[in-house]
């Protein structure tokens, strides 16, 4: 079963870069499941990130909150809902993934286009419906990163939540993407499924 490796990023932060490159190397391995996720915090500062999304800094902030960390930073990386740390710190990443692999996690069966919860960990999860871009170029033109070329995978364009659900529900979701089922907060990731 993939971890969830979520990076926040932005075009507008000049120590993104790295971390962007770090989230594209991972996403290559088949026990990885990435999703970039570009804040609006940053866009006030000299260039407007056309990926960035309210409902990512919203994402970020419930972390932080679940994490007790003071503040929000870029580039940031969490992985399975529970490790957070400088999302360029490639020796991390690989910690906190050996960490993950062995979580139990539920398993998403298919059944025609929906999706059936089997052997959930925890009593209820809430379950997240990610639309994922495969990918995206930028010529960043003003701010911290003026001139650079940047490429960007696994880009979150939407996140919509699927409810809660138990053992056995059946979810219904909206198209291609990610499926995330975490514990409430948002929590430790206990299932996905990649559509």
């Amino acid at each position: 079963m993939p971890a969830l490796v979520e990076l926040f990023t932005s075009e507008g932060c000049s120590s993104c870069p790295p971390a962007d490159a770090l989230l594209a190397r991972l996403a290559d391995e088949p026990a990885v499941a990435a999703l970039s996720l570009h804040v609006d915090y940053w866009d006030g500062l000299g260039w407007r990130d056309p990926w960035s999304a309210r409902f990512a800094t919203e994402r970020q902030r419930a972390y932080a909150r679940r994490l007790g960390e003071r503040s929000l930073y870029t580039p940031q990386m969490i992985v399975d809902g529970t490790d957070a740390f400088v999302g360029s710190d490639a020796r991390r990443a690989r910690d906190a993934l050996a960490r993950a692999a062995r979580a139990p996690k539920a398993s998403l069966a298919p059944d025609g286009d929906a999706l059936i919860v089997r052997d959930l960990p925890i009593p209820r999860a809430e379950a997240w419906h990610a639309r994922v871009r495969r990918e995206a170029t930028t010529r960043v033109e003003r701010g911290e990163n003026a001139g650079a070329t940047l490429r960007h995978v696994a880009i979150a364009e939407a996140l919509t939540p699927l409810g809660t659900v138990a053992e056995g529900a059946r979810l219904d979701p909206p198209g291609p993407g990610l499926v995330v089922l975490q514990e409430p907060g948002p929590g430790r990731v206990v299932g996905l499924a990649r559509l």
